[in-house]
């Protein structure tokens, strides 16, 4: 064991604070919820039409069972990258401070992590390159959410309508972009729907029933360049897609067919600190993981939104 990781002591507490800590801005998790593994590398299940296809179960008195004509299980060879920051304390600044830097900085490196994870998972979930022809829809002048007359229930509902085909379950999970989400709002169509309701205003319960979808989720994150230029995460697209929802207490585990999974390796994140040059305290954050989009069957993605 080197000296620094000698001098390196792994705090509990806040390892459990970066653990605990969530920015509700942050809506990839949504898409690929985070399941652990227990190594950095390994192979997975892609899941295809068979993972999501209904049985007839029903055996009569005396029949032979039911037997699965199983197709070969595609799999994915995952490799999960180390995702780490540090943060510098100087003894002067703790000294001084009229707050805890060291729970500033486990805030700060973990939302800055997170805020890396939700790019890539928005970058993967808006790319058309990852979806088959039937999963996917851009949309023209005359069908943007802008144009007079354009039908967003429809659309929706056609994307609804391609994933129940090809995995034979309706999505139950709906990402939209901000900028998007914003033009839902005033759109004819739905505010026409919901003119008798109590709010007088589209949300996204409301939309959670207009569209028929368990869990909408949008996606307000940002992030700035190195030339301070702020850019929305999540462009001006919906992402429909199929996720097993969380059963209560239950560990999520890849095997289960999804959409997609965020893979972190188990015991992560971890938040060390140590003393350099005694002067400065380093709190450092570390998280292990990747996410992936194992069922792009269970997926459909609506682009040009605005146009």
């Amino acid at each position: 064991m080197g000296r620094l990781s000698k001098l390196r002591i792994v705090d509990p507490v806040l390892t459990n604070l970066s653990i605990g800590y969530s920015n509700a801005e942050f809506i990839g998790q949504s898409l690929m919820p985070v399941v652990e593994v227990e190594k950095e590398g390994g192979k997975i299940p892609k899941f295809g039409k068979e993972s999501f296809r209904l049985y007839k179960t029903e055996r009569a008195l005396r029949a032979k069972s039911n037997r699965m004509n199983p197709e070969d299980l595609g799999g994915v060879d995952v490799i999960l990258d180390e995702h780490d920051l540090e943060y510098p304390i100087d003894y002067r600044e703790d000294q001084e401070s009229a707050f805890p830097l060291e729970q500033a900085a486990v805030q700060t490196t973990t939302e800055a992590i997170q805020l890396r994870r939700e790019k890539m998972i928005a970058d993967i979930a808006q790319s058309p390159a990852n979806y088959a022809a039937g999963n996917k829809k851009q949309l023209s002048a005359t069908e943007k959410f802008t144009a007079a007359g354009s039908d967003p229930v429809g659309v929706v509902e056609d994307g609804k309508e391609a994933i129940r085909m090809k995995i034979g379950r309706r999505p139950n999970t709906m990402v939209i972009g901000a900028s998007a989400y914003k033009t839902l709002k005033a759109h004819p169509q739905l505010i026409e729907k919901i003119k008798y309701s109590m709010k007088g205003i589209v949300t996204v319960d409301l939309l959670k029933e207009i569209f028929e979808v368990e869990n909408i989720a949008v996606g307000e994150a940002i992030f700035a360049d190195d030339k301070d230029r702020f850019t929305d995460i999540w462009g001006a697209n919906i992402v429909l897609a199929y996720v097993p929802l969380q059963r209560g207490s239950q560990q999520r585990t890849p095997y289960e067919p999804s959409y997609g999974y965020t893979l972190r390796k188990k015991g992560n994140p971890v938040v060390d600190t140590r003393v350099e040059d005694g002067k400065l305290e380093i709190v450092r954050n570390t998280d292990i993981f990747r996410p992936y989009l194992l069922g792009a069957d269970a997926g459909y993605l609506i682009t040009g939104i605005n146009g």
